[in-house]
């Protein structure tokens, strides 16, 4: 049983924000996410896309916010349960819940707050017949573990920046990358699009456009994929393979989440905005992108405030003897679990003072 003051489920910008702010006011935090990393959407789908609306970043590319993220909530010693989906709730008797993943690992806290962004995301399968059959035996949709491919044969099919980073990345480490994309265009930064044509040229990328995979076969394990390009049925082919790696993007649902008893408006989470982004059920929060209210804007520095508001509410419902006195942190610094400080200082103190 994992016990904590704050379980955050959904390991996405807001989720892993929500961790500083509770760290200031002393409140442990553990996050659920379904998938392998955190940063969310953010690390999954578009980790090289730049944004140009967080403040204090004219331009931040997103990869390199979850990175500053994870950085700054480091001495506040979060824990983590990835690659897991948050599935069953229990109200216990003082109040507190236990929340139960689908992979069985308990978790117990007074505090739920819900940050999973647009839901748990499941990978979008392209429209093969034999597909499932191969799912963990050659045909995987997202890749936790890359040395899982050194010295093997693997075809990606994809045209974002998923597709391009892997294909770049694994150029390293398996034997062979077979790139293959339904147009000549990719969709994916400049940056990884330039470098894939480089590693083509280099001999260390086999790019096949405009092309698409439509079959796959195998006995106990993939063998191999069948691809049609120009879509046309008398241009199809076959690729011996180890893996092969369909990287279309993720479709975000509520899941698991949508029968826990919250009220659900438009696929997503009703919370009161005149407090505290508190739901229907007492000690549960939705902050982020996952919840809605009147004139709700589903943006990254929208669900920062909406964290903070959430961090100062739960600290009364699990302190309520204490009267919690706000401190800017320009005064009072910032002091970590693990010991660490940061001091503001005297000067600013000083002229605050």
């Amino acid at each position: 049983m994992i016990k904590t003051d704050i379980l955050i489920i959904g390991a996405g910008p807001t989720g892993l924000f929500a961790v500083f702010e509770a760290g200031l006011l002393k409140l442990k935090c553990h996050l659920i996410d379904a998938l392998p990393q955190p940063g969310g959407q953010l690390s999954e789908l578009y980790p090289k896309k730049p944004i140009y609306d967080i403040p204090g970043f004219p331009e931040v590319k997103a990869g390199e916010l979850v990175d500053n993220l994870m950085e700054q909530i480091k001495s506040f010693q979060p824990g983590f349960t990835l690659g897991e989906k948050a599935q069953d709730i229990e109200k216990q008797d003082d109040g507190s819940f236990i929340v139960t993943t689908d992979k069985g690992t308990k978790h117990h806290a007074p505090i739920i707050a819900i940050a999973g962004g647009l839901g748990s995301f499941v990978p979008r399968k392209p429209p093969i017949k034999s597909l499932e059959d191969f799912e963990d035996r050659g045909v995987q949709y997202m890749i936790k573990d890359p040395e899982q491919f050194r010295n093997k044969s693997v075809v990606i099919a994809g045209g974002g920046d998923s597709a391009l980073d892997w294909s770049i990345y694994l150029a390293d480490i398996a034997s062979e990358v077979i790139l293959v994309h339904r147009r000549n265009e990719f969709r994916g930064a400049l940056e990884s699009v330039d470098r894939v044509k480089e590693l083509k040229d280099m001999g260390k990328i086999k790019l096949i456009t405009p092309a698409e995979v439509v079959d796959v076969t195998g006995d106990e394990h993939l063998k191999s994929v069948s691809i049609r390009k120009n879509n046309n049925p008398e241009e199809d082919f076959e690729i011996e393979t180890d893996y092969f790696i369909p990287l279309f993007g993720l479709s975000p649902k509520l899941g698991p989440i949508a029968d826990w008893g919250l009220e659900i408006e438009k696929n997503a989470i009703k919370v009161d905005n005149t407090l505290d982004y508190q739901t229907n059920i007492p000690g549960i929060y939705a902050i982020g992108d996952v919840n809605t209210y009147p004139g709700k804007l589903k943006l990254i520095l929208c669900g920062f405030h909406e964290a903070t508001l959430m961090c100062q509410s739960a600290f009364q419902k699990i302190h309520p003897d204490k009267r919690y006195v706000m401190k800017y942190t320009t005064v009072g610094g910032v002091t970590g679990f693990d010991g660490s400080k940061k001091e503001a200082p005297k000067s600013v103190v000083k002229a605050i003072d």
